[in-house]
């Protein structure tokens, strides 16, 4: 059984042999936030921000986290799923397999001076020291978050010093191979002031059975810097996915997160970015596909904690056949943020009579002088703009699924990078209705 205790008694057996355990604030850390979900267990739908999610389910299963690539037959299927992912696509590859660094699948080419993208495992083996300030802490997040801070031994760090630009998209690939395989890689990306960055996540799975992914990216970003985060999840339908975001920005930072959740029986995603200084800006763009009985929860929060910041936030889902979809957004304006300039809005079309959206979008004002605005809908196909294209020769299933597509791209539109744009596009593409038929549209 997946609970508290099991994984108490998983911690205990591998604490001493997890990379980094040789670092004593590591090693206090790490039991700090084991003792955390052990008091506190996996969230329930008791509390306020999991009233719609259960992990009951999650909490029937029984995993063993796995170290090392991925096993021996599924070796060449994993290489060759590297392979197309990459193909035609410019960038830089870090590949992980079951939550492991796997180096012969990664190339991450040549570097600008002052760029490093190294696997989290080496750095704590080699020097724990340069991860403290970023590392984070046992209060961070949900008690999920704590999960996989006291496991974590694998990842990605990425520093881009001051004033460097990496012009292709830095490339971070987790896959899952093994059934009933659990795996909680932690990410850090660092971008100094001045510094640009493209980042995506891509996690798979495929048929790789009942796996548990329970991730924690972190990013730092400094003055000036701008920094894009596109996260595809992709993971097999019995897949369970639990993942936080958590963001830091600086005076006059851009921050463009893009969600974009495509796969998995239950995927939950934590988004949080705090404002430390004035002007900053961010976007949080999501899209969210689901059928069967799969369910997906968005939760989000952007902090304007310092005046005069500016942030945008759209989320849209798709839901078929008996599928859930969740989204719950707060945008907190602190006292003495003047000028904050804040959009928050939320879309779900349902595609079946028995699909369900719950949508809760929240604005939190302590200062006067702001302009802030929320939205939501939750509705089915327009019978008017169906009957526009049905006047124009088109048959009513093709009509349906262009006008589903098409709320679809409005998402995929705010994605500036083509080829990042054109990897979502194929993905939604493959899994809506009538989608071989779209092809021309991607």
């Amino acid at each position: 059984m997946s609970t508290a205790a099991s994984w108490e008694t998983d911690f205990a057996s591998r604490a001493k042999v997890l990379p980094g355990a040789q670092a004593p604030w590591l090693a206090a850390l790490r039991r700090r936030a084991m003792d955390r979900f052990t008091a506190a267990g996996w969230p329930t739908t008791q509390q306020e921000n999991w009233r719609h999610t259960s992990l009951t389910m999650l909490e029937q299963q029984e995993f063993l986290t796995v170290n090392g690539s991925a096993a021996s037959g599924a070796a060449a299927a994993v290489a060759q799923q590297v392979k197309q992912l990459r193909q035609g696509e410019p960038g830089h590859w870090l590949v992980f397999v079951d939550g492991s660094h796997a180096p012969g699948l990664s190339e991450t080419g040549p570097l600008p001076a002052g760029v490093e993208i190294a696997a989290l495992s080496a750095l704590l083996a080699t020097s724990p020291a340069r991860l403290e300030p970023y590392f984070g802490d046992e209060g961070d997040g949900e008690s999920s978050a704590a999960l996989n801070l006291a496991l974590a031994g694998d990842g990605a760090f990425i520093c881009v010093a001051q004033g460097v630009a990496v012009q292709d998209p830095i490339h971070l690939v987790f896959i899952a191979t093994q059934s009933q395989s659990a795996s909680f890689p932690r990410n850090i990306l660092v971008a100094e002031n001045g510094s640009r960055a493209i980042v995506v996540e891509h996690y798979l799975g495929n048929d790789s059975g009942i796996t548990l992914t329970n991730a924690v990216t972190r990013s730092v970003i400094g003055a000036d810097a701008n920094l894009t985060h596109l996260k595809l999840q992709q993971e097999g339908e019995q897949a369970f996915h639990l993942a936080a975001i958590q963001v830091r920005q600086a005076r006059g930072s851009v921050y463009n997160s893009h969600s974009m959740s495509f796969g998995a029986r239950l995927a939950r995603n934590d988004i949080v970015t705090r404002f430390d200084g004035e002007h900053c800006e961010t976007l949080f763009n999501g899209l969210y596909y689901v059928n069967g009985r799969r369910h997906v929860d968005h939760h989000t929060r952007i902090e304007h904690a310092q005046p005069r910041g500016t942030s945008r936030e759209f989320y849209r889902g798709i839901l078929a056949d008996t599928a859930h979809g969740v989204f719950a957004g707060r945008i907190l304006v602190s006292p003495g943020a003047d000028g904050t300039d804040a959009v928050q809005r939320s879309d779900s079309l349902l595609l079946s009579r028995l699909a369900k959206a719950d949508t809760r979008p929240e604005l939190e004002i302590y200062a006067d002088d702001v302009k802030c605005a929320h939205g939501a809908t939750v509705g089915q196909i327009d019978d008017a703009s169906l009957f526009y294209l049905r006047s124009r020769g088109l048959d009513e299933a093709y009509a349906r699924n262009l006008l589903t597509y098409a709320f679809a791209a409005e998402a995929l539109g705010r994605i500036e990078t083509v080829s990042l744009r054109q990897r979502a596009a194929r993905a939604i593409h493959a899994l809506l209705p009538g989608g071989e038929v779209l092809g021309e549209l991607v």
